[in-house]
């Protein structure tokens, strides 16, 4: 099978030949790890990837985001950041009262992608293609308002939180309209909704204001006949359930911090993006916990596929670590295989 037809078998629970595979690298990684990096990257390519983005009007931005000092993203929100390698935070929101609505701008040259060499990357690969876009709504209006203002917000002024969901929210479907239009194979937004032990806001508050948003994205993906993916962190078991009702095709999501017993409900429901632990496991001088973590997985969450074998290279993460990751992950899609056929 090719890399695209593992993704996809492994979404329709159809058997893959082996786990896809779906290395992510921080800039971190990059800096403290380069040539282990380069490593994974030769001997366990990735089955998943993006296209070739070109735009007609540059968005603006300024400085790096992944650099110490400031970085200003394509609307307009200001991080300030610390450390080399990580994201930074917004300290001086850009909706310092909702008075200050009028000044939040859609980056509308995000929408003049090329979408002709959008297709022709699409269709010179054998991966399977997510979309180069992001929608990400309750972050965004995080960034643009504060996170401390926004969670006092959601309950002292909800109308003037709709009013801004809705100007994000409006450009979020134009952007995945264009881009469900090309030959990618899917679409991938996120927020992260978890803390360590509970959601972030009331699961009711959720789907009453957010889980509408992203419903829209999947059923506009799936008309177009695109795959949806979605990323969360934190702990976010409460909405799962509402996730697969809405379609959700593929969730990466914290696994070990919920616990994969208690998701093994889910097998067959839903495909299991990823992830091995990196609170805990990746950071371990134990490399036979990164291994028995792989099994785990595979254990109680596969089904006929239903697993992508994701893992992010960040910030503590120990190179032998997230090798064996994927050299398990292998193995286990061999051992598998032949007892399918044994």
């Amino acid at each position: 099978m090719t890399s695209r037809e593992l993704v996809y078998a492994s979404l329709e629970f159809d058997s893959p030949d082996r786990t896809p595979r779906h290395l992510w690298i921080s800039p971190w990684a990059k800096i403290h790890h380069n040539d282990a990096v380069d490593a994974l990257v030769r001997d366990f390519p990735s089955d998943i990837g993006g296209p070739g983005v070109r735009y007609a009007r540059q968005p603006s931005r300024e400085g790096d985001m992944y650099r110490i000092g400031t970085y200003r993203d394509e609307w307009g929100c200001v991080f300030e950041n610390v450390q080399n390698g990580v994201h930074g935070e917004v300290k001086m929101p850009l909706l310092r009262t909702w008075d200050d609505l009028e000044k939040v701008r859609a980056p509308e040259e995000m929408l003049s992608f090329d979408k002709d060499l959008a297709d022709s990357s699409c269709r010179a690969s054998d991966k399977f293609i997510n979309a180069a876009c992001c929608p990400r709504p309750f972050e965004r209006i995080q960034f643009l308002r504060g996170s401390e203002n926004l969670y006092i917000d959601l309950y002292e002024s909800p109308e003037q939180v709709r009013s801004l969901i809705d100007i994000v929210h409006s450009f979020y479907m134009k952007e995945l309209d264009l881009w469900t239009d090309t030959a990618v194979d899917g679409i991938t937004f996120m927020d992260d909704w978890g803390a360590q032990n509970s959601l972030l806001i009331a699961p009711a508050m959720w789907r009453e204001l957010f889980l509408p948003l992203y419903k829209d994205y999947i059923d506009l993906a799936h008309s177009k006949g695109k795959k949806a993916f979605m990323h969360s962190d934190g702990f976010i078991l409460d909405i799962y359930p509402d996730l697969i009702d809405a379609g959700l095709d593929a969730i990466n999501s914290q696994i070990f911090c919920m616990g994969v017993d208690r998701l093994a409900a889910y097998k067959g429901k839903i495909t299991f993006w990823g992830e091995i632990d990196r609170q805990h496991i990746l950071p371990s001088p134990d490399v036979n916990a990164v291994r028995d973590a792989v099994r785990s997985v595979r254990n109680d969450l596969s089904s006929n596929g239903g697993v992508i074998a994701q893992c992010e290279f960040g910030p503590g993460a120990r190179p032998e670590n997230v090798r064996a990751v994927f050299e398990t992950w292998d193995t286990q899609g061999v051992a598998a295989h032949a007892c399918a056929e044994g």
